[in-house]
């Protein structure tokens, strides 16, 4: 499966999906259990609305494993509540590079052809994070591409403001990957007209700054670095995959990704369209889980593309006290 999952051109996720459910729910006990819990009799499982999702919080308090393994790494969330942060067993990171790059390519294009600035500083003070991963990856191949300008910066914002107006002036299509809080202290000093260089938000203020919404600070960056748009990344220590959004928020999913919504009360009512808490299919996630009941408050449109509105309060505890050990 893993070889076919990236090449694909839109072939429905509906039959691979269940392929996956079935094999999950068998060689998974955890989620093998929650179901079961949930009441869900697998063998009635026949649409993607029918499939149970894992609350994410599950990766914070149990090993969430498909088979048995030993990881190849271990992704780590930091952690926002008494409850500490996610862990992401992987057996498999050449899956996770697979996911990334076919992602990233199917969005974007050839990563070579890209200069890409990575601007994560509180992701790269601590380790095992997949977004750094994810980063230093696309700089090493945008490197090995001929674009030498391609790199991490902490908090070197002379620096980043000199070699963005050298990008400019060179006329380099570039991408530069920053976290909120980081792109907010970036643009309070410098202000460009940046006609080649297109911004990515990954989100995350960390504490570091009180908190603004995803069209403040899209406004904020636009009229500061003389943008058409901002462009956003969607992804979590506890996907392999990403979506991304080219402007206005709304993201698109891979082929091999899908995002449904649930009512907050009802764990089992799950719908393709309209607005309620973001599940997520990620067909990549074979060796931990593939659907996963997140705590984002959101909407999918007619379309399939998704907007996130905010984060489900007090949402850490649903779910896992429902396998308490």
């Amino acid at each position: 499966m893993e070889n076919q999952l990236f090449t694909g051109r839109g072939a429905d996720l509906t039959p691979r999906a269940l392929e996956l459910f079935r094999f999950q729910y068998k060689n998974n006990p955890l989620y093998h259990d929650y179901t079961d819990i949930l009441g869900v009799d697998p063998d009635r499982v026949r649409t993607l609305t029918d499939i149970p999702f894992l609350p994410v919080s599950f990766f914070k308090t149990h090993p969430v494993r498909t088979m048995d393994f030993l990881p190849e790494i271990v992704f780590e969330s930091s952690g926002t509540t008494g409850m500490g942060g996610s862990r992401h067993e992987v057996r498999d990171l050449g899956l996770y590079r697979q996911s990334f790059t076919a992602g990233f390519e199917r969005s974007y294009g050839p990563v070579a052809g890209w200069c890409i600035i990575g601007l994560l500083p509180a992701y790269l003070e601590r380790s095992n994070s997949s977004l750094v991963l994810m980063a230093d990856e696309l700089i090493r191949m945008s490197k090995e591409g001929g674009h030498p300008e391609s790199g991490f910066y902490l908090y070197e914002h002379d620096a980043l403001y000199e070699v963005l107006q050298k990008l400019e002036q060179a006329g380099q299509k570039t991408l530069l990957i920053g976290v909120t809080f980081a792109l907010l202290d970036f643009v309070e000093k410098y202000s460009l007209t940046l006609r080649h260089t297109i911004i990515m938000e990954t989100g995350g203020m960390k504490g570091r700054r009180k908190e603004i919404t995803r069209a403040e600070l899209h406004d904020l960056l636009i009229k500061r670095l003389g943008l058409r748009s901002v462009h956003a990344e969607y992804g979590m220590t506890e996907l392999l995959s990403q979506a991304y959004s080219a402007g206005g928020g709304l993201f698109d999913c891979p082929p091999w990704m899908r995002a449904l919504v649930r009512r907050e009360d009802d764990p089992l009512d799950v719908r393709e369209r309209g607005e309620g808490i973001l599940n997520i299919i990620d067909l990549a996630n074979k060796w931990s889980c593939g659907f996963l009941a997140t705590e984002d408050v959101g909407v999918i449109h007619p379309d399939g593309r998704f907007e996130v509105a905010g984060r489900v309060d007090n949402s850490d505890i649903r779910g896992c006290s429902l396998l308490v050990n």
